[in-house]
């Protein structure tokens, strides 16, 4: 007998017991993630009733698998452009909610007697809410068009990256076991560079790869190449000392501003889903019925703590964004739980060996908890509301409300915000660029000539020359190249007031340029040379070629330009949603403080209203909102008229508040109650009557034959065969006439009972043939 790994065994354990409770938990109406977790505890040690995992090294290696490829997903539906257009109240909120919700889950920690190690993994358990939760609780309310639910959504984005980033630096502060400022904020600054250093790569890079390979691409190979760039990024990150979830998270991110994102992420979508289902079974392996219990006062306070802590925070960095109080309060309320990342963060202390486990059945306990709180909370935080505005807050409200109306009339972006970004945008990225090829030159070209050339001197000469070439453009970047905007112009002819700033910002600049060139030049030989190389030599070579130097760098950053806007580009070719999406945000931003907002939906295929003129349908009167435009495809009908129609899959812009759209939600979701018989497609048959004279249905039109009302409409006239000449689907005018041969397609006994009339055949008709066809 052959035999069987030990790991095919546990496989198939896992899966079978995790398919049959996520069955249940779906029929229950609860999170597939908590499923999981409990099938996990089934096949645990923990769990008698059933075989228990053995191979427990692998599926441990399955699950960092699954970590990376959950991260990797992450990235595809995450993009660094979508969080830059997140927007202010979202990245406001998220961030004063993690700072506060995080402080005040390392002092519980510390509080409750734990090593700094488990009060710092406690704290960035609690940096982030579940997007699963928050997701399926407003579907079942139906809320998802609500004005504060946009919020909520982009406060879960911000909330990943930033835990993403808390996971490098706790990872970081666990292998060094420094808590120093320095070495975190030299951390932070690592980890920022390498960021925008992959990103601009990666964006110059694979696009271009994946266009011109396209035509090989075929699903096998896009996923092989994606597993494979992803696995790749996963070693860099690790080679330069960031965590395997980095790697991973970044690679998507990368891919996710590429035209194929929407492929590879349906490719990859199983291969995330059976790694993911290991990893959060391997986390219920891990709970302990007995620990939970020992730890039940931790798990209580930690509860209090995230659903207290998440909601007030979040209320108030919504409020301090410029919310108003009532959408404050719903944000915070929606908030009020942790999310997977939890998990992933334990999984994380744990590999390295630094924290405690009980934190994972605490971290569970806390997760269940709040599972079921969640839909109550989004429920009643309107009521919650309410009672605020009229009890505690009452003397503050009108306060409050005066200051997020005050916070719009300085959302408008004045001309040298906007200035000062681009400058900033200028130096930054170039000067990224210039560290990378540095470090480039620095690490790998130099030793490589070192056994080469005899010479120190005529080394670090040509280290120096071979580097100048690739950095040029990017020196004469920080230099020289102007901002892209509209404002530069208008403020440098505006002499009387912004000449002079500006001249300030342009030397300010070109140190900054010859400090580079400086540094440069002194990592690869020497300051004494850097000083006599600088101004000198460097700088003039730039000046006097300049323009050849623009021309290269003005096709480097067209080409990376392309590459990151290629996906949106291609989305706004196919229709026009992208650039009415743009619009629709726009508007919105405009109009926050009348707490109105553009939703758009889609026409019902069997809406009431369909093929109705809007001014009949008076929505406008009865519900006071506004339609701003139709999209049917790939055209769109702005601020259509009163004559104008909606059509099924028609998709509508609707202007109006909350409380609006609340009440038209039902008007406009209404359809037609359309009757369907149970008649199985194994009963309709095909059958052919020849009517005699006394048969009731001759004289009479197929309209008004009452055939199709007899038979409950089960029966209809599919032909008539008269005098040798065949008539396929009749009008319904068409009179029956004696001796006529009738085709009826329908439900076999129902049609017997027309075949079986006693006047229908002659008593020499022959019996009736069988079915001509079993089904249709």
């Amino acid at each position: 007998m052959a035999h069987l790994p030990e790991l095919i065994r546990d496989l198939a354990l896992i899966l079978l017991v995790g398919a049959f409770v996520t069955i249940l938990f779906k029929r229950i109406r609860q999170p597939l993630v908590l499923g999981y977790i409990i099938a996990g505890f089934f096949v645990g040690p923990h769990f008698q009733l059933i075989p228990s995992i053995v191979d427990t090294e692998n599926i441990e290696t399955f699950a960092e698998l699954g970590v990376i490829f959950l991260l990797f997903s992450l990235g595809l539906e995450f993009s660094f452009k979508k969080l830059l257009r997140v927007g202010g109240h979202a990245s406001i909120t998220a961030v004063i909610e993690i700072v506060f919700v995080s402080s005040l889950g390392y002092f519980t920690g510390q509080l409750l007697g734990w090593s700094q190690m488990d009060s710092l993994f406690l704290a960035g358990m609690l940096a982030s809410s579940s997007t699963t939760i928050i997701l399926r609780a407003f579907d079942e309310l139906g809320i998802k068009t609500m004005q504060f639910a946009r919020v909520v959504f982009g406060v879960l984005v911000v909330e990943d990256i930033i835990v993403i980033l808390l996971m490098v630096l706790l990872s970081t502060v666990a292998v060094t076991q420094q808590f120093e400022g320095g070495e975190i904020l030299f951390t932070v600054f690592k980890l920022g560079f390498f960021l925008m250093l992959w990103f601009l790569l990666g964006i110059y890079l694979i696009p271009s790869f994946l266009k011109r390979a396209r035509q090989w691409m075929d699903e096998e190979t896009l996923l092989i190449f994606s597993i494979g760039l992803c696995l790749g990024m996963v070693i860099l990150a690790t080679r330069v000392g960031f965590s395997a979830e980095l790697g991973a998270f970044v690679m998507g991110s990368i891919l996710a501003e590429t035209t194929l994102a929407e492929k590879v992420e349906h490719l990859t979508k199983p291969i995330k889903e059976l790694f993911g289902t290991v990893f959060f079974v391997s986390v219920g392996m891990m709970i302990d019925p007995a620990a939970m219990l020992q730890y039940a006062f931790p798990i209580v306070v930690v509860t209090i703590l995230t659903i207290g802590g998440k909601f007030l925070f979040s209320a108030l960095g919504a409020l301090l964004s410029g919310q108003p109080l009532k959408q404050a309060v719903q944000v915070g309320m929606s908030m009020a739980q942790i999310g997977e990342f939890a998990f992933i963060v334990a999984a994380l202390g744990l590999s390295l060996g630094v924290i405690s486990e009980f934190l994972f059945p605490i971290a569970v306990g806390v997760s269940a908890i709040t599972t079921f709180t969640t839909p109550y909370m989004i429920k009643y935080s309107e009521p919650f509301y309410n009672w605020l505005a009229r009890v505690p807050l009452a003397h503050w409200k009108d306060r409050i409300e005066h200051y997020a109306t005050g916070t719009e009339k300085l959302r408008a972006n004045p001309a040298w915000k906007v200035l000062f970004k681009e400058y900033i945008r200028i130096i930054v990225i170039n000067s990224i660029v210039l560290i990378a090829i540095l470090l480039l030159f620095r690490y790998a070209f130099l030793p490589f000539i070192e056994g080469k050339i005899a010479s120190a001197f005529v080394q670090h000469a040509v280290t120096v020359a071979a580097a100048m070439l690739p950095a040029a453009p990017f020196l004469w970047a920080v230099v020289f190249q102007k901002p892209r905007c509209d404002a530069y112009q208008a403020m440098w002819m505006d002499t009387a007031t912004n000449k002079a700033p500006l001249m300030a910002i342009e030397i300010v600049r070109v140190l900054i340029g010859v400090l580079l060139v400086g540094l440069f030049i002194d990592r690869l030989t020497s300051t004494h040379v850097a000083l006599w190389i600088t101004l000198p030599v460097i700088l003039p070579f730039i000046y006097l070629f300049s323009r050849r130097i623009q021309v290269l760098y003005q096709r480097i950053e067209a080409h990376f330009i392309s590459n990151l806007n290629e996906r949106e580009n291609s989305l706004i070719q196919a229709d026009n949603s992208g650039r009415l999406n743009q619009k629709n945000e726009e508007v919105q931003s405009g109009l926050q403080a009348w707490n109105a907002h553009i939703v758009e939906m889609e026409v019902p295929p069997l809406a009431t209203y369909a093929g109705r003129h809007l001014k009949d349908l008076g929505w406008k009167e009865a519900y006071g909102i506004l339609v701003v435009y139709i999209r049917r495809e790939e055209n769109i009908i702005h601020l259509p008229g009163g004559d104008h129609r909606l059509l099924p899959q028609d998709h509508v812009g609707i202007l109006g508040t909350d409380e609006q759209m609340m009440h038209f939600k039902a008007a406009f979701e209404s359809q037609e109650d359309i009757q369907y018989n149970d008649m199985a497609i194994e009963d309709i048959s095909l059958h052919q009557v020849m009517l005699q004279a006394t048969h009731p249905l001759v004289g009479k039109s197929i309209a008004r034959s009452g055939l199709r009302e007899d038979t409950d409409g089960q029966v209809q006239v599919v032909g008539v065969e008269r005098d040798g000449i065949r008539m396929l689907n009749p009008e319904a005018s068409l009179v029956f006439k004696a001796g006529d041969i009738i085709w009826l397609v329908g439900n076999r006994k129902r049609i017997r009972e027309v075949i079986t009339h006693p006047a229908t055949n002659p008593p020499d008709w022959p019996p009736p043939p069988e079915p001509l066809a079993s089904s249709m």
